[in-house]
């Protein structure tokens, strides 16, 4: 971690801080936007920013640099957000509620965020993006197997982290969650509405994170199938592979977004769900 130090704000004199915010930054105009959003919505005074400058050409991934986040960070509840994110309506105060009822409901929760997948072809959603406004799907909270990397709400006491052995910035909320799960933990969508101004996107280093990804979780008694909100992975049983493996994949993925229980998708050729 010494060529990406990690670089702190804190806007109160606290010590103890409620909530601390911590994202991987590439534009600082953005992070800026970032904090001034969140500061606006009640994430203030007793609230800590923290964030790795990964401006440079040597960036380090997801996996590892929010790890190293998650352990710096002092607050017991750890926000791990893009940079291009911003409070709409819902501020601090809806996402304190809306975490107090989670708990009352499953003491048992570790990750909390505003999309994932439920089960194949089945997505739980509560965000405006490029893909629609004010999308409310599901019923929240909802229970997810999966979160979108967008907005990822950690309780620090949960003790969970991301495979350190993986790497990118793909698949990670995936992750997160299936080593809450193996620890008996908990993953839900809950109902904290905010903007994501990307649409995300699926470049050649997608192909390569899910191979990477698929290799470290199958065969560890997880789901078959793995749903995400850009991908319906095969984790467990006899590897698909080969050209015909993946042809068997992608049908098995689109007919699984027009079973009678699909729901969440908005179905475009651009978009990633």
């Amino acid at each position: 971690m010494t060529a990406h130090p990690i670089e702190m704000r804190c806007y109160g004199t606290t010590s103890a801080p409620a909530y601390s915010i911590a994202t991987l930054v590439t534009d600082r105009t953005q992070h800026g936007e970032l904090i001034a959003s969140l500061r606006a919505g009640g994430f203030d005074l007793d609230c800590e920013y923290l964030f790795i400058d990964n401006s440079g050409p040597h960036q380090i991934g997801a996996y590892a640099g929010l790890n190293a986040l998650i352990e710096t960070a002092r607050a017991p509840v750890v926000i791990l957000c893009h940079q291009d994110v911003r409070l709409l309506t819902d501020g601090r105060a809806a996402l304190d509620a809306r975490l107090a009822e989670l708990s009352a409901r499953d003491q048992s929760w570790a990750v909390a965020g505003n999309a994932g997948g439920v089960a194949p072809g089945r997505l739980a959603l509560r965000i405006t993006d490029p893909h629609g406004s004010d999308q409310y799907v599901g019923d929240l909270p909802e229970r997810v197997v999966s979160l979108d990397e967008n907005l990822l709400i950690v309780r620090r006491d949960a003790n969970v982290r991301f495979s350190p052995e993986l790497d990118g910035f793909h698949f990670y909320g995936a992750d997160i969650c299936l080593h809450a799960a193996r620890l008996g933990r908990s993953a839900y969508v809950i109902d904290f509405h905010l903007e994501h101004l990307s649409p995300g996107r699926k470049g050649p280093e997608f192909a390569v994170a899910l191979a990477a990804f698929r290799n470290r979780w199958s065969r560890h008694g997880v789901p078959a199938w793995l749903q995400t909100t850009c991908a319906l992975v095969h984790l467990s049983g006899r590897p698909i592979s080969g050209r015909l493996g993946r042809l068997a994949e992608r049908s098995i993925t689109r007919l699984s977004r027009h079973l009678p229980g699909a729901r969440g998708w908005r179905h475009t050729a651009e978009s990633v769900r």
